[in-house]
C-alpha cells in the first residue's frame, strides 16, 4: 500500500483541510487536520480515522497506523510548536 492510497481514502471519509502520510511497507504514520474533530475525544478522532481504512487494516494491507488528529486551530499552534 502507498501513503497516496491511505491519503485517498481518509479524505473520502472524512473533510480534511490537511491530511500527511508517511511510511512504507504496511506501517504508517498519518495527521489529519479537520473541523470535524472539535469537541471529539481523542478515541472518537481515531476511530474516525480507523474507519477510513479498516478494510485495509482487516486485509494485512495496513499494519500499524500511527494517527494525529487535529482541529484546523490545534493544527496551527502545533504548527507553530513544531509538534506535528
Amino acid at each position: 500500500m502507498q501513503p497516496e492510497q491511505i491519503k485517498q481514502k481518509i479524505a473520502q471519509h472524512i473533510p480534511a483541510t490537511h491530511i500527511e502520510v508517511s511510511g512504507e511497507g504496511n506501517m504508517f504514520d498519518v495527521i489529519v487536520v479537520s473541523e470535524e474533530f472539535a469537541g471529539k475525544t481523542p478515541v472518537k478522532k481515531q476511530q474516525m480515522v480507523y474507519a477510513a481504512v479498516n478494510d485495509d487494516i482487516i486485509s494485512g494491507a495496513i499494519h500499524a497506523l500511527t494517527i494525529k488528529t487535529y482541529t484546523p486551530q490545534q493544527w496551527q499552534t502545533a504548527s507553530q510548536l513544531k509538534i506535528g
